[in-house]
């Protein structure tokens, strides 16, 4: 299905840790604000409905695809469609960074982040297990695909979007403030974010939408800036500031086509190459 001209929130949130009954009020509040401001989309960000460092919580707060909290965003996905992120636990007991796109009350897509990050302040592998595959999705608003925060740091993952048609990147977030000083007008992470993601909406010819966290957590500062960019890289809405706040947006098809004619680089991909170079580096791999 073609792109749909869409109206979406974006929601800037303040998860609070482990406390999934009143993180699911705020996303219910959040919502309510959307629909009224007339959004047929609301994206939230990386585990938005219990916050990020769980730690020995993880086990204890995986939620089941079917379970009560799910359901009453299910409901509320009747009148709006939403991307929330949480902890999911799988049939067989695997535990997942996951973010679900609910709509017309049905789950019609889970991504399991498939690269955690084990680095730095980051022991995401300690509690989660990863993910396997990007796969796009048809939505009623058009095709999207998912990348979970450090999916993005990896140009595989926006590519194989790309080869799939997407028309838009959802990409929820937990990404931490950091690169302070030095004269700089912005953090150095909302410098290396704005980057990436005006690269991958020139680059894969698609409408990116970021959505990241604010707030505290264990000692931990989130910065926000959670933003939408065109398929040309121009940045069309984006929430200032380091609290939790809502913003609207619009996307639309016309851009996206005006993007693909202009610069036919799907048209000319030639992914075969990269497969047949992939085969190599393998069979070199194998041989030592």
């Amino acid at each position: 299905m073609p792109l749909t001209d869409c109206r979406l929130t974006l929601a800037q949130t303040n998860p609070a840790l482990g406390a999934v009954q009143r993180n699911l009020e705020d996303h219910v509040a959040a919502i309510q604000a959307a629909l009224a401001a007339g959004s047929q989309l609301i994206v939230f960000p990386e585990l938005s409905l219990t916050g990020y460092f769980l730690k020995d919580q993880t086990a204890e707060l995986a939620l089941d695809v079917d379970g009560p909290e799910l359901r009453t965003l299910l409901e509320l996905s009747k009148r709006i469609s939403i991307l929330v992120g949480f902890v999911e636990r799988a049939r067989d007991g695997r535990i997942y960074n996951s973010a679900a796109f609910l709509e017309d009350g049905k789950l019609l897509h889970v991504h399991r982040k498939v690269h955690l990050v084990t680095y730095g302040m980051f022991d995401e592998e300690r509690e989660f297990a990863a993910g396997d595959e990007f796969r796009a999705f048809e939505s009623k608003l058009g095709r999207f695909g998912v990348l979970i925060c450090e999916d993005a740091w990896h140009v595989s993952s926006g590519l194989q979007h790309f080869l799939a048609g997407v028309d838009a990147m959802l990409v929820p977030s937990c990404s931490p403030g950091r690169g302070v000083g030095g004269g700089a007008t912005e953090l150095g992470s909302e410098t290396t974010w704005r980057t990436l993601l005006d690269a991958h909406a020139m680059l894969f010819q698609t409408w990116v939408v970021y959505a990241n966290r604010v707030g505290w957590e264990d000692g931990v500062f989130f910065w926000g800036g959670s933003r939408v960019i065109d398929p040309f890289g121009k940045l069309v809405a984006r929430i200032e500031g380091f609290e939790p706040a809502l913003a609207q947006a619009s996307i639309d098809g016309g851009a996206l086509r005006r993007a693909r004619v202009a610069t036919p680089l799907l048209r000319d991909a030639k992914p075969w190459l990269l497969a047949r170079a992939l085969e190599r580096i393998a069979a070199a791999e194998r041989a030592q």
